[in-house]
Order: structure tokens, then C-alpha cells, then sequence
């Protein structure tokens, strides 16, 4: 039987809102890297943007200690704005009430002191938590795209609207400021993103106080140069590849037996080179792919007793 809400303080009893997570790509069963790669947010917008505009502005922003730093009043009371029954809304207010912690030491233990703030990222309640505290951070400017996943946030404007994006980084900060959250300056960057085939390049803006600008940057896991390039993270999957590889020798060297080492091999080698390779492949240049398929980079030969060669490229075997 569902029971009505009780009041707490600080978080109104409404019931009536909804939460708009459509701009996060974390901790939902239809988001992941690749998904908030490709979609209507970060390289999809930019290649559109590029259509029309010279440049791209794409700033990155991330959080010091943003799980535990979460306010739980203020969680709460953007969680009594979703349409969840009552009792389930009873239960995180339950679940996020009179924490306590103490710190441990051999044979100590600290006196318990009350907390108001943190969820936990390893929980199964955190990181939907999280995903609801950051709903209400959206663009101030119509034409900019804001791309979050957990607690990275990409802000990303044309260069028609070149100078809204100090407004941008302003509405982040203030957000951040309400929620109890600061930002990471030393892991903030901007690039600026332009079409490397046409005859004029762009006059770039002034760069952003306090915020470096920087001709790659890593995205989700893919770093992409300010020229729309991918060849620098095709030579560090290749890098660490033939490390990798290296390492499977001396393993198959110690003894280990084929089968073994194969499942290491997809289970590293295969992943990184295949790591949102549905993103990022379109920006390979020719040479990128000469590399990709050089035997050396991603092949590693086993022998059978017979003496009979089995070659796993990718993951798939080759006789």
C-alpha cells in the first residue's frame, strides 16, 4: 500500500514535474560513450554546426568530487519534482536522511559525525541520483548544446554565437555553485573545431579566461585534434596495442597455452582498438587505416602443435 509523503525540510511535496535527462548519456540503459559520441550532442552537432559555421567551441568541464559533494536536500527536493509513487519517494528520503560516518584506523574509530551531502557512486541508487541532480543544467544560449556524461560536462557553441560562451561557462559555474559543487578548473580545456579541407581557416576568437585552449582533447575516451583528426588516438591504441602484444609473448614464452591468451587478446586488444570505433572511424584519414592494418599493430600469431598457424586479427581467427 503506497503511504502518503511525509515533509521534510527544505523539499516541497509537488509531484507533478518531470525530469529531462535527454542531454545525459550516463547511467541509463540506452546511454553509453559511443551513444553520447555519435548522437544529437557532441561530434553529430558538430559536424552539422560546421555545415553553416567556421568553427566549433567545445569546452570541457568537469567536478571536483562531484558524488560527494551532492546536497541531499537539494537532491531531494529534485527528486520530489519526478512523478514516483509515494512510497518510493518515502524511501530515498529514508535512504538519504541521518547519514553518519566515522573513519577506522587499526583499533580506532572516530566519533560518527552527520553528513548532508555525497551519494554513493557504486550504489545502485547513486548514480540515478546523480543523473537527477544534474537534470535542470541546460544551454542559456538557443543554438548551444550542453553533452553530460556523469560528471563531464561539454559545452558546445557555433562561432556565430562565439560570444555567448562566457555566458555558458558562467550558467555552469553558478549551477555548480547552487548545487554545492565546484568546478575542476585544472581539468577544464577548450578547442576550437574547424573543417582542416577548406581553403580559409578561421580567425579564432580570444581565448577564455582561466580555461586553456588546447589543439586535442580527449572526449569520452577519444581524443580528437582541433582539425577534426583522430590520428593521435589511432597511434596511442596502436601504442599501447603493441605493448600489449609484446606482453602476450612473454606470456605464451612462460607457458601460458593458446587459449588463454586469446581471451586476453580480445579481451584488451580488441577492445581498445574497437572502443567507440563506430565514432570516431569516419575522421580517419587514409594513413590512420594503413596503420590500423598493419599486421604488426594488431596481429599476433599462435602455433598449433601440428605447426599449422592461427593468426587472430581483431579478435577473429585466420587460418
Amino acid at each position: 500500500m503506497n503511504c502518503a509523503r511525509f515533509s521534510v525540510p527544505g523539499v516541497p511535496s509537488t509531484n507533478h514535474g518531470i525530469c529531462n535527462i535527454a542531454d545525459q548519456y550516463t547511467f541509463r540503459p540506452t546511454g553509453s560513450t559511443i551513444a553520447a559520441l555519435i548522437s544529437q550532442s557532441l561530434l553529430h552537432t558538430v559536424t552539422q554546426t560546421l555545415i553553416t559555421n567556421s568553427y566549433v567551441i567545445v569546452i570541457a568541464m568537469d567536478y571536483r568530487k562531484a558524488f560527494d559533494t551532492v546536497r541531499h536536500v537539494t537532491l531531494l527536493e529534485k527528486m520530489a519534482n519526478l512523478r514516483l509513487p509515494d512510497h518510493v519517494f518515502n524511501w530515498l528520503v529514508n535512504f538519504f536522511s541521518e547519514r553518519q560516518q566515522c573513519t577506522a584506523y587499526h583499533d580506532t574509530t572516530s566519533v560518527l559525525q552527520a553528513i548532508s551531502a555525497s551519494i554513493v557512486q557504486g550504489s545502485a541508487v547513486g548514480p540515478a541520483s546523480y543523473v537527477v541532480n544534474a537534470s535542470d543544467l541546460k544551454a542559456v544560449t538557443t543554438g548551444n548544446v550542453l553533452c553530460k556524461y556523469a560528471d563531464d560536462t561539454y559545452a558546445i557553441s557555433p562561432s556565430d554565437s562565439v560570444h555567448t560562451t562566457t555566458a555558458e561557462l558562467d550558467n555552469v559555474k553558478a549551477w555548480a555553485d547552487v548545487n554545492n559543487l565546484r568546478l575542476n578548473l585544472a581539468k577544464c580545456a577548450e578547442i576550437i573545431l574547424y573543417d582542416s579541407r577548406r581553403k580559409r581557416q578561421p580567425v579564432q576568437p580570444l581565448p577564455l579566461p582561466n580555461v586553456p585552449r588546447v589543439q586535442s582533447l580527449k572526449i569520452l575516451g577519444v581524443t580528437i585534434s582541433n582539425k577534426l583528426s583522430v590520428a593521435e588516438h589511432v597511434r596511442n591504441i596502436i601504442r599501447s596495442s603493441a605493448q600489449t602484444c609484446h606482453a602476450l609473448r612473454l606470456l605464451r614464452a612462460h607457458g601460458m597455452v593458446n587459449a588463454s591468451l586469446q581471451v586476453v587478446y580480445r579481451a584488451i586488444i580488441t577492445a581498445k582498438l574497437t572502443y567507440a570505433a563506430s565514432a570516431w572511424w569516419g575522421f580517419t584519414a587514409e594513413a590512420d587505416r594503413q596503420r590500423l592494418e598493419a599486421r604488426k599493430t594488431y596481429r599476433l600469431v599462435f602455433r598449433r602443435p601440428s605447426g599449422t598457424c592461427v593468426i587472430w586479427s581483431y579478435g577473429h581467427k585466420v587460418e
